[in-house]
C-alpha cells in the first residue's frame, strides 16, 4: 500500500520480531538453553522448543495478514494481477508486498518444521529465513525506479538493513547459535521495523502534516544521519534487554542457590540430630 499504514503494518511486524528476538536469544544463551549434539542437530529444552513453534505459528498469522491487508483493502487489487478491459496490470506494488509476506511465511513454516519432532534439516529455519529476505531486498531494488530522490533513497537506506540480515542468516545456517549473529539479526530487524515507520513519516506524513522537498539534497543528508540514529537506538535497545535478561538470570540463580543451601543445612541438621538421638538410645542400651 502506498500510504502510511502500508509502511506501518511490516514495521511493526519486524519492530516485533526484533524485540522478541532481543530478549529470546540472551536467555537462551544466560540460560545455556542449546548444546552441541552429534550428527549436526542442536539440542533444546522443551521450553525453547515451544518458543520456535509459537514463533513460527506467529510469523505464518503476520505474512497472512499483511497478504490480505495487501489484496483486499478497499484501493487494493483484490487478487486481480492483470486487467483485460483495460490491459495493464493491476496494483503490482501490493502484489509485490504481497509477495514479500508470502515468503515470510515460507519462513513461519519452515520455523514450524524445524521445531517439530519431524526430521528437518538442521538450518532449515534459517535458510527459509535468509531467502524471504533477500527476496524483500530484491522485491525492494526495482520498486522505486523513476521515483523522486528522497524517496529512493530512503528506499535503498532499507536494502543496507535487508541485505545485511539475509547475509547474516544465512552464515547461521552453517554457524548455528552465534550469539553474535543472532543478535545482530535482531539488531536489524528493529532496524527495518523503525524504518518502516520512519519511511512512513517522511513519504506519508499522517494526519496532514507538512510535506518533505523529495529533491532537496540537505534532507538526503539528513536522513542518512536519522538512519545512524535508528541503528544506534536499535543497539541500545539490544544492550539493554541483553543486560536485564543477564541481570534476572544472575539473581534466580543466586536465589536457587540460597535455597540449595538452606536445604542442604537443614538436611545435615537432621542427620545430625537422628544420628545424636541413635546414640543416646546406644548409650542407654
Amino acid at each position: 500500500m502506498a500510504n502510511f499504514k502500508g509502511h506501518a503494518l511490516p514495521g511493526s511486524f519486524f519492530l516485533a520480531f526484533g524485540l522478541w528476538w532481543s530478549v529470546k536469544y540472551p536467555l537462551q544463551h544466560c540460560c545455556g538453553g542449546r548444546g552441541g549434539r552429534p550428527g549436526g542437530r542442536t539440542k533444546t529444552p522443551l521450553a525453547f522448543s515451544r518458543m520456535d513453534l509459537i514463533e513460527g505459528a506467529v510469523k505464518v498469522f503476520f505474512a497472512f495478514v499483511g497478504i490480505m491487508a495487501e489484496q483486499f483493502v478497499p484501493d487494493g487489487p483484490h487478487a486481480r494481477l492483470y486487467n483485460r478491459e483495460d490491459h495493464a496490470w493491476v496494483k503490482l506494488m501490493n502484489w509485490q508486498h504481497s509477495t514479500m509476506y508470502l515468503f515470510y511465511g515460507v519462513s513461519g513454516i519452515a520455523d514450524l518444521l524445524t521445531a517439530s519432532p519431524l526430521p528437518a534439516p538442521p538450518g532449515l529455519d534459517r535458510l527459509a529465513l535468509s531467502l524471504a529476505l533477500f527476496v524483500e531486498g530484491f522485491l525492494f531494488y526495482f520498486h522505486v525506479h523513476s521515483r523522486t530522490p528522497l524517496d529512493v533513497h530512503v528506499h535503498s537506506l532499507l536494502l543496507v538493513a535487508v541485505f545485511g540480515g539475509a547475509a547474516s542468516t544465512f552464515l547461521e545456517v552453517f554457524l548455528r547459535d552465534s550469539p553474535v549473529l543472532q543478535l545482530f539479526r535482531a539488531s536489524l530487524a528493529i532496524l527495518q521495523g523503525t524504518w518502516f515507520w520512519q519511511i512512513g513519516f517522511v513519504l506519508y506524513p499522517p494526519g496532514g502534516g507538512e510535506q518533505w522537498d523529495e529533491k532537496d539534497h540537505n534532507n538526503i543528508m539528513f536522513i542518512t544521519m536519522c538512519y545512524c540514529w535508528h541503528y544506534a537506538a536499535a543497539l541500545l535497545v539490544i544492550a539493554g534487554n541483553y543486560t536485564a535478561v543477564w541481570c534476572c538470570v544472575r539473581r534466580r540463580a543466586a536465589r536457587e542457590g540460597e535455597d540449595m543451601e538452606i536445604r542442604l543445612l537443614k538436611t545435615s541438621s537432621s542427620d545430625t540430630s537422628s544420628h545424636k538421638a541413635l546414640l543416646q538410645e546406644s548409650e542407654e542400651e
